[in-house]
């Protein structure tokens, strides 16, 4: 099937971020890695803010200065796929990993990150190698993951963007209230420029939703040709959201899943725990060699192993009478040698996963409150 045609892939679903205090109550998911990355209280309340805005775009908000970032260089994976890798900028909101698959016909660009610098890495990318963008995949709707859509489609007009249908429930709900809470939130004073920057960003790119809506909705896991290359596209339903999107690519033996793989923690603002655990068993049932994860260096199929041992430990000591420190030590010990490799403190980590057993999980029935099976 053709970039251009009806696809049998997988459809994806909404996920809703993770709203994070120390952002503004519309920053989710990724900020909420984000805010891991500060104190422990800093994550916690940048969780909270990220819950709300992590779907949200940083859009034109950038305009240099002390505000500006360079933009990541290019990383070769095999010799037609890339990794422009995502970040966490000091008092900023996060940008999701982007993987770039080279095809006969053009570029397939997984994921567009939030900020400006990400997006230009990815134009940048693409002119230098004087080959057209064909196809941009959304694994979900978090803003850290799609916010750059609107600028690639605007320098390549006939390039398809594939991904649920998910933003449209977004849009009408989860997005729209994290806008309203944000801008009240950037009336607080002290907000740091560039926290404030990032807010005002996700918010005009809500305001400008409907250029998030994907061109090709993907419905069901099946196979696409997208710019020439044939892809394995998956839907896991009701996981970190309400449908991630992943794509494997047999050739190489790179799998990139999007925010069904993270650090320094999983991100479970909007999650179902079930289906994510089998979303990781689908993963593993692949003859992949390189995952590349939402956020987070490129695992091998052994760290991939630790850091499903580590998920399902987590989960059940949040479904147990265990103390939420235990359970969240527990974590840092279990993803231990993941956390080390990426530089990340493990004693930030386990702030974030005392939130997610504590305020998240233990009051939801071991998921979200916004997962959409939850009893």
């Amino acid at each position: 099937m053709s970039e251009n045609s009806t696809p049998t892939p997988a459809a994806v679903k909404s996920a809703r971020g993770k709203p994070r205090r120390a952002f503004a109550p519309a920053a989710r998911s990724r900020c909420l890695a984000e805010a891991k990355y500060n104190r422990r209280s800093d994550a916690m309340n940048l969780d909270r803010i990220r819950s709300a805005a992590a779907a949200i775009a940083l859009s034109l908000a950038w305009a240099g200065g002390a505000l500006a970032q360079t933009a990541p260089a290019p990383q070769a994976l095999a010799q037609d796929v890339w990794l422009i890798a995502g970040g966490f900028p000091d008092k900023r909101q996060p940008d999701g990993n982007t993987v770039v698959f080279e095809g006969a016909t053009g570029l397939v660009v997984l994921d567009t990150g939030r900020h400006r610098w990400q997006r230009q890495a990815i134009l940048d990318f693409a002119r230098a190698r004087k080959v057209r963008i064909a196809a941009i995949v959304n694994s979900h709707w978090h803003l850290d993951h799609v916010s750059g859509n609107p600028d690639l489609k605007a320098a390549y007009p006939d390039a398809k963007v594939y991904a649920s249908d998910a933003i449209d429930g977004a849009l009408a709900g989860f997005l729209k209230d994290s806008a309203v809470l944000s801008r009240e939130y950037l009336k607080s004073p002290g907000v740091p420029e560039g926290t404030a920057a990032d807010i005002r960003g996700d918010v005009a790119t809500i305001d400008n939703g409907a250029a998030l809506r994907p061109d090709v909705v993907v419905r069901q896991s099946g196979i696409l040709v997208l710019a020439g290359r044939k892809m394995q596209v998956h839907l896991a339903a009701d996981g970190p959201t309400a449908g991630d999107v992943w794509l494997y690519a047999p050739a190489s033996r790179i799998a990139a899943v999007g925010d069904l793989v993270t650090l320094p923690v999983p991100f479970f603002d909007t999650a179902c725990v079930a289906g994510w655990q089998s979303a990781l068993a689908e993963i593993e049932a692949t003859s992949f060699e390189t995952l590349v994860p939402g956020h987070g260096k490129p695992m091998t199929r052994a760290e991939f192993g630790h850091y499903r041992i580590a998920f399902d430990n987590f989960v059940a000591c949040a479904n147990s009478s265990r103390d939420q420190a235990e359970c969240a030590a527990g974590w840092a010990k279990d993803a231990g040698a993941l956390l080390e490799a990426n530089g990340m403190d493990p004693n930030r980590a386990q702030g974030m996963a005392v939130y997610y057993v504590n305020q998240v999980l233990r009051p939801n029935g071991g998921n979200s409150k916004f997962c959409r099976t939850r009893g």
